[in-house]
């Protein structure tokens, strides 16, 4: 039978709940600001596409050396409680957002809390339970989490309904006002974690001082064919910015698209917990490959898609996959090293994705608008492209990992 939730500890349950509250913060603000910077200050997808792969290569970078910090330390929860304040510091700036730049700025600042707290909130779960649990504990972060995305964009859908109603294009006013609303649940995330979180001391690594190159050669091969995999997945995962724009492009409107996010944050966080604890039964491995298969799908589903309900379905079955792979792959990495070394591994792995998604993003952006090759594809390029490389990365996993690894 799968781990049930109830008997999981504490720790579990308080991280839970510091993601709920921080994605009901986080994601009223992130899911909109595509259209805001579509809709409100006209930027071209490109740049989009550099703020979001900017943000998010600051935050693996960061996380690559407060993870290592974490080793070193051998204590996580105050790394965890600085990362969550300074996001909670930064995002409400982005009222007074006026240009790109602005934007981009902020994002910036959000993701250095995000890096600084990542790897080490990920260690500290892992660290507070024991291995045959670790994938429901894993599922039932991620199912928080994703309850967190799904009351936030319910929220801002709200705000937006009472501000302007079935509008086309998102207002200044409508943003400003999901800004505002996004500053409590960030405050209480950081002193639910604060306060509720017990420190797992962990043995202290101090090989983590070493500089990065040794730091990876050390870790067991199998988790760097993991990371090596994962890298080439995400060069085709783009940020999901570019499915809220599809959608748009297809004939959604401004509450359609926040329709369409709520349903997928409801399959995500539904199938989060269900999901991870299944891969404690069947295997991770086989369970990531399966996801990317179906992401390989969904991405060339999201190219073909002519109206906005088949977009709005399409991002439904995306959260099937995100609720297979995502709380699985950290679990995963759990499972591949040593308890001494998970802070410096869960680093390496955000950091290497993060490292990825700036390419991946940039990419996309410039594919939307007709590169190259692809000039004749139009916005469906990036997802053709994404769909590719997945199924090449399920490929190699199968070759390269899933014999070792189940």
């Amino acid at each position: 039978m799968p781990s049930k939730p109830r008997r999981l500890p504490r720790n579990v349950w308080v991280l839970t709940l510091t993601s709920l509250l921080t994605d009901i913060s986080s994601e009223m603000l992130i899911n909109v600001l595509p259209l805001f910077l579509a809709n409100v200050l006209g930027v071209r997808t490109s740049v989009i596409g550099l703020i979001e792969g900017v943000a998010e290569t600051t935050a693996s970078l960061v996380k690559l050396y407060s993870g290592a910090l974490s080793d070193r330390l051998g204590r996580r929860k105050r790394l965890a409680v600085l990362g969550y304040g300074f996001s909670a510091l930064a995002k409400p700036f982005l009222y007074f957002a006026s240009s790109w730049g602005w934007v981009l700025g902020v994002r910036f600042a959000d993701r250095v809390g995000k890096g600084i707290r990542t790897a080490p909130r990920d260690a500290l779960l892992a660290g507070s339970v024991s291995a045959d649990r670790r994938g429901a504990a894993f599922g039932l972060h991620r199912a928080g989490d994703t309850a967190g995305a799904f009351i936030g964009l319910g929220i801002a859908a709200l705000i937006i309904w009472a501000t302007q109603r079935d509008a086309v294009s998102l207002s200044r006013a409508s943003f400003q006002w999901v800004v505002l609303a996004s500053i409590i649940p960030g405050v209480l995330a950081v002193l639910v974690l604060a306060l509720g979180a017990t420190e797992v001391v962990a043995p202290k690594n101090r090989a983590a001082a070493q500089p990065m190159r040794l730091r990876w050669r050390r870790l067991d091969g199998r988790f760097r064919a993991f990371v090596g995999v994962m890298v080439l997945f995400t060069l085709g995962n783009s940020a999901d910015a570019f499915i809220i724009l599809r959608g748009q492009e297809r004939g959604l409107s401004v509450l359609g698209v926040l329709g369409m996010l709520l349903t997928f944050n409801a399959v995500y966080s539904l199938l989060s917990g269900p999901l991870g604890a299944l891969s404690d039964q069947l295997g991770r491995p086989r369970l990531m490959l399966g996801g990317w298969l179906l992401y390989s799908l969904i991405y060339l589903g999201f190219a073909t898609a002519q109206t906005g309900w088949q977009v709005w379905l399409l991002f439904a079955l995306y959260g099937v996959y995100y609720a297979a792979t995502e709380g699985t792959a950290k679990a995963l990495v759990a499972d591949l090293v040593p308890a001494e070394q998970r802070g410096t591994a869960y680093g390496l792995y955000h950091a290497a994705i993060g490292l990825a998604v700036l390419p991946a993003s940039v990419i996309a952006g410039l594919l939307w608008q007709g590169l190259g090759p692809w000039s004749g594809f139009g916005p469906a390029a990036p997802f053709l492209f994404g769909a590719g490389l997945a199924l090449l990365a399920a490929l190699l996993f199968r070759r390269w990992l899933l014999p070792a690894a189940a």
